[in-house]
């Protein structure tokens, strides 16, 4: 019976380094710019969330650092995951797109199990597991764009009549945000529709077609806001004029003012770090929905600057994935993405400076809350593996 020969040590050798170059195999510069800008907000968000937070911690008779170790610790998890999902290939977040958002919409339903669904400022959209509170709605925003890049993807040659645009792409989209609008998170399907929009214009879907379901998500919107007139008065706070009137300052307009009040005592360079004085029970959600206005006291217009710096060069590695790729998955999934946390941050700021109402959207990366941070981390590390898939550019060689 013939055997084969042993493979000559050399060539195991050369095996061996080829499997080792392929590990430290240059990256694109996109990669280096979103990992370098998620890995500085996240570490900026960390210092922010212990300066907002020891202040109430020591109060309630828990250790300064008890927010900052949860925090971290979150943060601990989803940075290797982000790594660990930059190694993997495109094919496996396309096989991923059906079993994440049917994952992702049945965690979504356990806010309405007894027991295990927290209600809190009238929302329903938060669970506690072993004394752990999760927000299981952050995980549907990567979900759902992973989902409507694949069947936006599988359609592409199709995506010029509108009934293939519609089924399943409306159907599923409105069943899955209707998950959220059902715990009354106004702010979360907000973001859900956004991601919507965003994954159809990315597509490349004719304007004709794509007007119709931008006009049905913004009217879904509204009607929702409407049909609650505690909701409605509260959404419309941000355009009441008489805010300083004792009736009207304890009210709605208590944390919007509160919240310019502390950006304004900021100045240009801020009060230094740990020196906030909204943070002293004044501002509500200071390390959360306002942890914006916690950087412009601290830090001035300096350190509000250095964020939204930040997040433009996080936009800008993120849209020349979509600019330079082929596969129309990866454009539809990237842009949806990157537009679900610029978005979300602009909405975020934009609250802050009370140009927009109250919406109780967190800031990506900075805000206080374990679960945000984690889905924004995993939706980088897709964002990554998408930027390894880019072919590496190549300098030209001229006499």
């Amino acid at each position: 019976m013939p055997t084969t020969a042993p493979e000559p040590e050399h060539r195991r050798g050369l095996a061996a380094r080829v499997s080792l170059g392929r590990v430290f195999t240059p990256v694109p510069s996109e990669f280096l710019l979103i990992a370098s800008t998620a890995l500085l907000l996240t570490g900026f968000g960390l210092i922010m969330v212990l300066s907002a937070t020891t202040a109430s911690s020591t109060a309630a008779g828990s250790t300064p650092y008890e927010a900052l170790i949860k925090q971290a610790v979150f943060a601990a998890i989803g940075i290797p995951l982000m790594f660990i999902g930059s190694r993997l290939p495109v094919s496996f977040w396309k096989r991923m797109a059906w079993p994440a958002l049917i994952g992702a919409t049945a965690f979504q339903l356990l806010v309405f199990v007894p027991g295990l669904g927290v209600s809190a400022n009238g929302n329903r959209n938060w669970i506690m597991i072993a004394g752990v509170q999760a927000q299981p709605a952050e995980f549907l925003k990567l979900a759902l764009a992973l989902w409507l890049g694949y069947v936006l993807y599988r359609k592409q040659t199709l995506l010029g009549l509108w009934r293939h645009v519609f089924i399943p792409v409306v159907p599923v989209t409105i069943a899955v945000i209707a998950t959220v609008l059902a715990g009354k998170d106004l702010g979360t399907t907000m973001i859900l529709a956004l991601i919507f929009v965003a994954a159809l214009f990315f597509s490349g879907v004719k304007l004709r077609i794509f007007i119709i379901p931008v006009i049905m998500a913004v009217g879904a919107i509204i009607a929702f806001a409407v049909g609650s007139p505690d909701r409605m008065r509260r959404i419309m706070s941000f355009l009441n004029a008489n805010c300083l009137a004792p009736d009207q300052y304890y009210g709605d307009c208590y944390q919007p003012m509160h919240g310019v009040w502390g950006l304004a005592s900021g100045g240009v360079f801020g009060l230094g770090l740990g020196n906030s004085k909204q943070k002293y029970d004044w501002l509500p959600a200071a390390a959360n929905d306002y942890i914006f206005a916690i950087v412009g006291e601290e830090l001035g217009l300096i350190g509000c600057c250095v964020a939204l710096i930040l997040f433009a060069l996080f936009a800008v590695g993120s849209f020349h994935v979509i600019r330079r790729t082929r596969d129309p998955f990866v454009r539809i999934v990237a842009g949806a993405i990157t537009i679900w946390i610029v978005g979300q941050a602009l909405l975020n700021v934009g609250v802050v400076l009370r140009l927009f109402p109250v919406l109780g959207v967190p800031l990506p990366f900075m805000s206080q809350g374990g679960t945000s941070l984690l889905s924004v981390l995993l939706a980088c590390g897709v964002l990554l593996s998408f930027a390894r898939s880019l072919p590496l550019k190549t300098p030209s060689l001229t006499r």
